[in-house]
């Protein structure tokens, strides 16, 4: 938009640079405003104008909702109303507090091997019923509070060190058999025993060993 010099000078007046700060002082202290500029606070006025006139639209309805009815019949119906409306809030937070605590928990869960679906359904009724809080993504007290329950029903975990000894038994009796089968005697050399690193599958393997008839223990 055109200011008063630009306008000046399409009108053929040419303002000295040095005056313009003066002249465009002068315009704004009288409160010469552009086109623009006037049709923006006329639309703010009509803004404001509309927004008074719904206000009191809706102001005069409520009033003739309340009809005849006393001072404390209205107040009652206020206190109902925004009794209403604070519980609707807290229903709603309170939905959306389940639904974080829902997906936390199945996340955390995720590492946890249970010993069926229905003892992990159980397990995690009893971590909703324990009224855990749930602080930047994660349940607070959720590791001790399941170390508890692993305690009083052990049953319904993996016990992954056994689960690890029966799955280097089986691997052994695999090689075991392969051996066997290759050598014809049944008997597995002492070397194979020997090269497994890990302990417990070690011990293992020395069990299934002496079950297979290899009755020359090797050293652990």
């Amino acid at each position: 938009m055109k200011n008063i010099i630009e306008i000046c000078k399409g009108a053929g007046i040419d303002i000295p640079e040095d005056k313009h700060a003066e002249i465009m002082k002068a315009v704004k202290d009288e409160g010469y405003i552009t086109l623009a500029e006037h049709e923006k606070k006329i639309k703010r006025a009509e803004d404001e104008r509309d927004g008074y006139k719904e206000r009191a639209e809706s102001a005069e309805a409520t009033l003739k909702g309340f009809g005849d009815k006393s001072p404390d019949e209205i107040k009652n119906e206020l206190a109902t109303a925004l009794k209403r409306a604070e519980d609707a809030k807290k229903h709603a937070q309170a939905q959306i507090d389940e639904r974080d605590f829902a997906d936390a928990l199945k996340t955390e869960l995720e590492s946890v091997k249970f010993s069926s679906e229905a003892a992990k359904r159980d397990v995690m009724s009893q971590i909703k019923a324990a009224g855990l809080k749930l602080k930047d993504g994660k349940i607070l007290g959720l590791s001790d509070l399941i170390g508890q329950i692993k305690q009083s029903d052990a049953s319904a975990f993996v016990d992954e060190q056994k689960e690890a000894l029966e799955a280097g038994k089986a691997r052994f009796t695999d090689k075991l058999a392969t051996n066997a089968q290759a050598s014809g005697t049944g008997l597995t050399a002492r070397s194979d025993i020997g090269g497994i690193k890990d302990r417990g599958e070690r011990r293992a393997a020395i069990v299934a060993n002496l079950k297979a008839g290899v009755y020359d223990k090797p050293a652990e």
